[in-house]
């Protein structure tokens, strides 16, 4: 069993972003600026937000952190949205989710330009993963995170049978669009599959990201697969995921860990395209 080791590839990638920013500002004095909003002070969340502006630090990345009381109105969340949209100074803007019950996600999604949407959650990013045009707009961070670690893995994507437990629109779905646009054969399972180990079982790569601890078992997968474990929970002061990990490892022949597996390249990818927006190139 070998781990797919997230947290060494990011740092490996941030090494390569903090040169290519230095070289953006030195040849074009371009300093890329991300603008981070934090509605309210749900404890994930905050956590997150920090994350991403201490990785932003690290690799020279100028991070804006909009803290916003629980209570805003959405249209003072949208008025900030769209100064931020006007500001050139700006490259990227991502707005941490989940948002308040009295807020409409979607709305506030929309009302990011796609050009700035590094989070890659604008209908017209996620339009062109569906259709792979992807000369210009973003990939989502998680997804495009999965697709790295495997390449570095060189674990082969094409041709393969890949199962992916959660269909949410941040993760499963992009996800199963990559996965299709690389070549693989795809299962998408979500709340409503009345039995996911019937498409976990006969598959090379398993993907999970519901949020359901320790959900995927060893019995649920072949002998020698893969398996990436997206989900995070917190459960007596341990952060695991999705998938059993000590029954599994013993199976299979990849497996993430949870802490440092997936989550560190999210936050590396969204750096890639804060960068990617700076140069010009969304």
């Amino acid at each position: 069993m070998v781990l797919l080791d997230g947290y060494a590839l990011a740092r490996l990638k941030e090494e390569a972003l903090r040169h290519e920013v230095r070289t953006l500002q030195e040849t074009r004095h371009i300093c890329p600026k991300l603008v981070v909003v934090l509605v309210g002070t749900d404890d994930a969340s905050v956590l997150y937000v920090h994350m991403k502006a201490k990785a932003c630090a690290r690799v020279g990345i100028d991070c804006v952190l909009e803290t916003l009381p629980e209570q805003t109105p959405q249209a003072e969340l949208l008025n900030l949205l769209e100064r931020y949209n006007h500001d050139t100074s700006v490259h990227g803007i991502l707005v941490q989710l989940p948002l308040p019950k009295h807020v409409d996600t979607r709305r506030v999604i929309e009302a990011i330009a796609p050009h700035k949407d590094v989070d890659g959650f604008h209908p017209l990013n996620v339009g062109r993963v569906y259709s792979n045009s992807l000369y210009t707009g973003f990939l989502p961070a998680t997804a495009m995170g999965v697709m790295q670690l495997l390449e570095h893995y060189k674990i082969e994507v094409k041709g393969k049978d890949v199962a992916i437990v959660g269909a949410s629109n941040i993760i499963g779905k992009p996800l199963a669009s990559l996965m299709l646009n690389a070549g693989a054969t795809i299962s998408l399972c979500h709340i409503l599959t009345k039995d996911i180990s019937l498409y976990t079982k006969n598959a090379d790569i398993v993907c999970i990201g519901v949020g359901q601890p320790k959900l995927l078992k060893a019995h649920m997968v072949k002998e020698g697969a893969v398996v990436v474990d997206i989900g995070i929970n917190k459960v007596k002061g341990k952060v695991i995921g999705d998938a059993d990990f000590e029954g599994l490892k013993s199976k299979v022949s990849f497996i993430t860990p949870v802490p440092k597996g997936v989550g560190p390249m999210t936050i590396v990818c969204l750096l890639q395209n804060t960068l990617y927006a700076a140069k010009g190139c969304a």
